[in-house]
């Protein structure tokens, strides 16, 4: 019984014209266009919220501890300290969006006035919260360690060539020598030797930020229209008196709605399936790098957007309830989870709310596999989370079924 109604959905479907035009066509307009916007994204912003930021001290010496203590003082920054390769993971998996890393011998080269070992290895992902740590970041590690490493040079050279200079007199060259924009300064920012690293290397099988936040964020969006137009069907069918009639059959209310379900993620994959294949041909989008981890999102985003379609098709009792009330939600949701705006240029608390979104869960996980090239055990708790909302919203929605469109019909 249930495939009789998921055949007889899939038809209808295909048969009208348009509809299938607007479903697969403009999905298809929609990310050619975020494609070219987000290309080249290139943010400014004022963000209030200390940045988090790892700290690994591998020295682990008085120098490098009271440089780890005074960065703390930041306000600007929270540092958590973690070992280099938990950190680099961290970073990695984009919990984080970087990790400062002094590295041995940080205060033999301190006392000595050498380049300093240190890297800062970050998220390229997150390019807005990059620039606002790297501009913090290096202006205090120069108030920080600048004049003490300079110092140390010059001292050192005071008591080979001058030996005997009192210590004021030398205080006194170092405070006129760094007046203002003064030698110090420049000579500590040419030579702190702080190494930028991405974490991600660009190659031929890491995709293009914006063509990946085009391609999920669009494809996810629109998927959530056709969905919820495609299960407004079920209410065409109440209003014609054709779901009435499918009452007195031996068919059982979950029948009706699981026939529905069915057809909605058949065609939910087929959809995403086209959109990926499509950006592949198109743009580049290497869709081959990780398959399993591919086939395994599309079928748990597919799921939890073709439950979620379901759930406001439950709740909306005439197909102009379901239109105003899906354009709300899925305006909203889209926009909170990150499908028309990429996350990282939204406010932190945005970010935070973003997780309520099918769209979150759903573009971080592409976002694993085409930057992160992340293993599918990595990825496995944004797959679950996309599955456990498939589930709780195919329970409420089966409850409200029969408690709203059957109340309905036998009324």
């Amino acid at each position: 019984m249930i495939l009789t109604i998921l055949k007889k959905d899939l038809k209808l479907f295909f048969s009208d014209k348009k509809a299938v035009l607007l479903t697969f066509l403009m999905p298809i307009l929609l990310i050619s266009l975020f494609a070219f916007a987000f290309g080249g994204t290139g943010n400014n912003s004022n963000k209030k919220k200390p940045i988090q930021l790892l700290i690994s001290d591998v020295d682990n010496s008085i120098d490098s501890k009271s440089v780890v203590s005074k960065l703390g003082e930041i306000n600007e920054i929270i540092l958590i300290p973690k070992n280099e390769e938990e950190a680099t993971n961290l970073v990695i998996k984009g919990k984080y969006v970087g990790v400062l890393i002094l590295k041995k011998g940080f205060q033999d080269s301190l006392k000595t006035g050498t380049s300093l070992p240190m890297e800062l290895k970050y998220d390229a992902a997150r390019q807005i919260e990059m620039g606002m740590l790297q501009s913090v970041l290096v202006q205090n590690l120069m108030s920080s360690i600048g004049q003490k490493s300079i110092k140390a040079k010059m001292n050192s050279y005071f008591d080979q060539n001058f030996a005997g200079i009192p210590n004021n007199v030398k205080e006194k060259i170092f405070s006129d020598m760094d007046s203002g924009n003064g030698v110090i300064a420049k000579t500590m920012n040419s030579k702190m030797g702080l190494k930028m690293t991405s974490v991600i290397k660009e190659d031929t099988s890491t995709g293009n930020l914006g063509l990946i936040q085009a391609v999920a964020g669009t494809a996810i969006m629109m998927l959530l229209f056709s969905i919820a137009g495609i299960g407004g069907g079920l209410l065409d069918e109440k209003d014609a008196g054709t779901l009435k009639r499918l009452m007195y059959s031996p068919l059982k209310a979950t029948d009706i709605l699981f026939g529905k379900m069915g057809a909605a993620l058949i065609l939910a994959i087929l959809q995403l399936v086209v959109m990926f294949v499509f950006s592949w041909l198109v743009f580049g989008l290497p869709i081959f790098k990780d398959i399993t981890a591919l086939v395994l999102m599309i079928l748990a985003t597919a799921f939890a957007v073709s439950s979620f379609g379901m759930f406001l098709v439950a709740i909306a009792k005439t197909r102009q309830q379901l239109q105003g009330l899906s354009t709300i939600v899925i305006l909203v949701m889209s926009a909170v989870g990150g499908s028309m705006i990429p996350l990282f240029v939204m406010p932190p608390i945005m970010q935070k709310i973003a997780v309520v979104s099918v769209n979150y869960w759903g573009i971080q996980g592409f976002y694993d596999i085409f930057w992160r090239n992340l293993s599918i055990i990595d990825m496995l708790p944004k797959i679950a989370v996309l599955v456990g909302i498939g589930l709780i919203m195919t329970l409420i929605s089966v409850q409200l079924f029969k408690k709203n469109i059957l109340k309905l019909i036998y009324a």
